[in-house]
């Protein structure tokens, strides 16, 4: 689900019918661009593998089922330098700009191939295990010193957006974090995002739990603000 819905072409468009194979559908159609089982891609030069979408087959180990089925039927664009940035952003005289026309359409599904997919991504949970060993309970956090220490104090802004149209491109937009990933996957990855994916450019910052969930909190308070 990584590719960014861009403004040059129209996405494809799918429909679902009875007796879907949506296990098929899913190899056919996301495998040019996703991983759909470790190993997905190894063939391909680590520059190629960098320019698609992220990894699919833990994908309900990561999402949350509701919103897979509502951005499947309208994907807005998460990453908005697209997956890999260096390959979506031209230098100018004024500094870097993204190129838009580089950028492509995700697909889209209709609701019922979209309910469908959504139902199918959350059975692939091979690291549930990973996820009931992080000890986390949810809560909102003061808004002003928890947007503090996520843009000054931990950095975070020089890659992603916490608010739309502010902050870094590199990474995914994390204004919609928490109604995207679960909470103990937010947990997880910020902790070792190297152990789910080997080849992202997150950083690990060597935080202890607190630090950690204060982080994941703000992405909560910030969602219902």
């Amino acid at each position: 689900m990584g590719a960014p819905a861009g403004a040059d072409d129209s996405p494809r468009y799918f429909k679902g019918g009875a007796g879907t194979d949506v296990a098929a559908f899913v190899k056919e159609n996301c495998l040019a661009c996703h991983a759909v089982k470790p190993g997905d891609g190894a063939s391909h030069s680590p520059a190629i593998r960098a320019e698609l979408g992220p990894p699919l087959y833990y994908a309900g180990d990561k999402y949350r089922e509701e919103w897979l089925l509502e951005w499947l039927q309208a994907p807005e664009r998460i990453r908005p330098a697209g997956y890999y940035p260096p390959t979506h952003v031209r230098a100018t005289p004024e500094g870097d700009v993204i190129d838009e026309a580089s950028l492509v359409n995700h697909p889209v599904l209709d609701a019922k191939l979209a309910e469908e997919v959504a139902r199918y991504l959350m059975t692939l949970t091979p690291y549930a295990d990973r996820l009931a060993e992080e000890d986390y309970e949810p809560s909102t956090v003061p808004l002003r010193m928890a947007r503090l220490d996520f843009r000054r104090f931990k950095g975070c802004v020089a890659c992603h957006q916490d608010v739309k149209g502010e902050g870094g491109v590199s990474g995914p937009e994390l204004y919609s974090a928490w109604s995207r990933l679960q909470p103990e996957f937010i947990v997880s990855f910020v902790r070792s995002p190297g152990q789910w994916n080997p080849g992202t450019m997150m950083p690990v910052l060597e935080m202890n739990d607190a630090a950690i969930h204060r982080l994941a909190n703000y992405l909560k308070t910030i969602a219902e603000e």
